[in-house]
């Protein structure tokens, strides 16, 4: 049975090619991934309620503070809140969206 490769193995096949010298994905191209990446998540099971998610010390956006403290249920509370959010529109079509707010993915990924 293979294993999978470890670091110095992937880095090695970067070197090779040239992708150490690569630039970073843009902002845009990570608020897609992360978009997707929830998205699918949340196809195979649940996520985590943001009442979870803060329990556990997690970041929670303004937003995802406000479902928190609303009187609805945990299940309410687990929806993927930032698929209605305009932070996850702005982030996934400008490189360098007027969104500021701690807590969000969305912001620090422009950071990067």
């Amino acid at each position: 049975m293979a294993s999978f490769p470890d670091e110095a193995f992937i880095q090695r096949i970067a070197d090779d090619i040239g992708m150490s010298e690569a630039a970073p994905a843009p902002a845009r191209l990570k608020a897609r991934l992360y978009s997707a990446l929830v998205e699918r998540q949340r196809e195979t099971g649940p996520l985590m309620s943001v009442t979870q998610c803060h329990e556990h010390g997690g970041n929670l956006c303004v937003f995802e503070h406000l479902v928190r403290i609303s009187p609805v249920g945990e299940t309410t509370k687990a929806l993927n809140i930032c698929r209605v959010c305009h932070a996850r529109v702005l982030a996934e079509n400008m490189e360098h969206p007027p969104i500021y707010w701690s807590g969000c993915p969305y912001v620090e990924f422009k950071k990067s």
